[in-house]
């Protein structure tokens, strides 16, 4: 009795198997049925030509006729012939595919290793998103959305020019590395082997004396690889795709633009006695550490030609995301380029501005989201009018590292913008997203909007955007 239950409890752990959503198996087994179904209805068909040809009444023919039964009782055994072979033949394959792919017995990593195989098989059909920013925010996002589709681009800004980036940038002429190396990693089937080894940094005393002591103090590792991609095969984009391929990176990482770009800022900051002092700061590291109150940012050169590869992504995008990240040196400068901002508005698909959870000191010191918002028009025009931002403010939450509290607008604010909101916070470092909170959220809002568009487009009748936070609701 016993070794029958376990005999119906893995039959049973089969079918649930072959059952489940994702490995695209159910419609080639309806496809089957459906097909000797068809083939059964062509033998019968075929059937009273050939008795009638051998002669209707010879005893073979008889009995593989089974005429000696009522027409009623012979349809029935053999269709539950028919479905009993064609049951026996899909267990049989169910049995051989799954122990092809999970040998030995059946245990619960078998499950997980099968959970695998269907979450892969759901990443290649998830939407195609576009993130667009750059520094330590995105690859939070990054690794987030990875777990929900395979198809991800990241717009990375090349404006980088402080640090080891810096460095390699004045060095050898080449575009800024850091933040495309952040990126790879987070995106690389390795993630945390990855992460460590690409931000590795070198110091003086480890260097030997034929490299040279101390030259690579201060790189990283994957700074020196993209570098030397870069070189091995021609350019930078080509270096960074290779880097990406031989790393098994899901998605692609694109730069905004291939050009030797500097940020700039117009500043105005109080002096010491009193005074209003406007200046302009060139240079994305030395913008945070001016001091005062960022007025707008720009490029030099202006307009920088936007990388085709970006247009076409942003284009061809079912979800285009701008940030997390610093503001006006990570986020805006991809914004700045015109051919990637015109792009963004012209896209049919959600475009979502998420907002970061803290402030930063030196280029957001009291910034609200109607602030960030504000300035996001102030540069990009309409390319973002709706926002994702962090709702919690729980009083046992570390306050975040050197800033505050990103607030969601008072009660009584106006504001001309989309609010959606959720706990999006890394509770054990509270100044940062969490990755799969942020993901996770980010999807349902996506979906939202999805099914809005889809209403509107059967009703033909558009969701006003102005909202109210309180009486009217935060979605």
């Amino acid at each position: 009795m016993k070794n029958s239950w376990h005999a119906w409890r893995g039959l049973r752990l089969e079918w649930s198997r072959l059952i489940l959503p994702g490995l695209h198996i159910k419609r080639w087994i309806l496809l089957l049925l459906v097909g000797m179904l068809v083939a059964g209805l062509g033998f019968a068909q075929l059937l009273p030509a050939f008795v009638h040809q051998v002669g209707g009444h010879a005893p073979l023919v008889t009995i593989l006729t089974l005429a000696f039964l009522p027409e009623w009782l012979r349809g029935l055994l053999l269709l539950g012939l028919g479905f009993l072979i064609s049951g026996v033949a899909v267990w049989s394959l169910n049995r051989s595919i799954l122990r092809a792919l999970l040998p030995g017995r059946h245990t619960p990593r078998d499950l997980e290793m099968l959970q695998t195989v269907i979450q892969r098989q759901r990443r290649r059909q998830g939407p195609r998103v576009v993130a667009i920013g750059g520094g330590t925010g995105m690859p939070q996002l990054l690794r987030g959305l990875r777990e929900y589709t395979d198809h991800i681009t990241a717009i990375v800004t090349v404006a980088d020019d402080g640090g080891s980036s810096g460095r390699l940038r004045r060095q050898m002429g080449m575009l800024p590395p850091g933040d495309f190396r952040n990126n790879i990693a987070a995106l690389s089937e390795a993630e945390d082997l990855m992460t460590r080894l690409f931000q590795y940094r070198f110091a003086g005393n480890e260097v030997g004396d034929g490299m040279g002591v101390g030259e690579l103090a201060g790189h990283s590792f994957g700074n020196i690889f993209i570098a030397t991609m870069a070189a091995v095969t021609g350019s930078f984009e080509a270096g960074i795709a290779e880097s990406s391929r031989v790393l098994a990176v899901r998605g692609q990482i694109l730069p905004s633009t291939l050009e030797h770009v500097c940020l700039c800022a117009e500043v105005c900051r109080v002096t010491e006695d009193g005074r209003e002092e406007w200046l302009v700061v060139e240079g994305e590291s030395q913008i945070p550490e001016t001091g005062g109150r960022i007025i707008r940012v720009f490029l030099k050169p202006d307009p920088a030609r936007a990388y085709p590869a970006a247009i076409q992504a942003i284009l061809q995008a079912d979800l285009i995301v701008a940030g997390p990240g610093s503001f006006f040196t990570s986020v805006l400068p991809n914004l700045l380029v015109p051919a990637i901002r015109n792009a963004i508005i012209a896209a049919d698909a959600p475009r979502i501005y998420i907002c970061n959870v803290a402030t930063q000191r030196g280029e957001t010191d009291g910034y609200t989201v109607s602030d960030h918002m504000r300035q996001l028009r102030f540069h990009a025009g309409e390319a973002f009018t709706t926002v994702l931002a962090n709702s919690n403010y729980d009083p046992s939450t570390p306050a975040p590292f050197n800033g505050e509290w990103v607030r969601l607008p008072a009660p009584d604010e106006e504001y001309d913008y989309r609010l959606f909101t959720g706990d999006l916070i890394d509770s054990q470092r509270p100044w940062r997203h969490d990755a799969r909170k942020l993901a996770a959220r980010l999807m349902e809002v996506y979906g939202e909007l999805q099914a809005e568009r889809l209403a509107r487009s059967t009703h033909g009748r558009p969701r006003p955007w102005r909202s109210r936070v309180g009486a009217a609701g935060v979605s």
